[in-house]
């Protein structure tokens, strides 16, 4: 009954382009928009690459990477620092750690979160950045419920998921 009142099935074909043309002015095509974004979203990335893709660090870029390196080797020595002088100088030493008894508690919270905060940004920057292993982890651990840690079975062993993929073999 339809196709004899639109007539014939390119008629049809065009009348449903029509309707879907109607209905995008009132309701964006949403699988038009994320499209849309993930081209711009990519764009982006491809120009921000293309602005790192000669790096020739400078002098200030290396004596600011060097002055990054430095806090560490100074806590670790000067804390190996801190044993000899206490064994060279006991009396010396007590003196100056009678000094730091006045130092007031707030500074020590202020040195503690600088500290703190320090090592936590460069231990988050080494976690992201880490290489992502087998078992879908980063460090190559196994992955909660992986085969390997024997809770569950592999993906490959999975009947459900081979159906779903479409090919099926038993």
């Amino acid at each position: 009954m339809i196709g004899r009142i639109l007539g014939t099935p390119a008629a049809t074909g065009a009348v449903g382009r029509v309707v879907k043309d109607v209905a995008e002015v009132f309701l964006p095509n949403a699988t038009r928009k994320m499209e849309a974004a993930h081209e711009a979203y990519m764009a982006a990335i491809d120009e921000h690459g293309v602005e790192f893709q000669y790096v020739r660090p400078g002098v200030f870029d290396r004596l600011v990477n060097g002055l990054n390196r430095l806090p560490r080797p100074m806590l670790a020595f000067g804390t190996l620092g801190l044993f000899v002088y206490a064994m060279v100088d006991p009396v010396g030493f007590s003196g100056r750690m009678v000094g730091l008894n006045y130092v007031p508690e707030p500074l020590w919270w202020l040195l503690a979160a600088i500290v703190g905060f320090y090592f936590g940004a460069r231990e988050a920057h080494y976690f992201r950045a880490r290489p992502v292993g087998p078992g879908g982890n980063a460090g190559g651990a196994p992955a909660p419920g992986d085969a390997s840690a024997g809770a569950a079975p592999a993906p490959e062993d999975n009947p459900a998921l081979r159906e779903w993929r479409g090919h099926d073999e038993r």
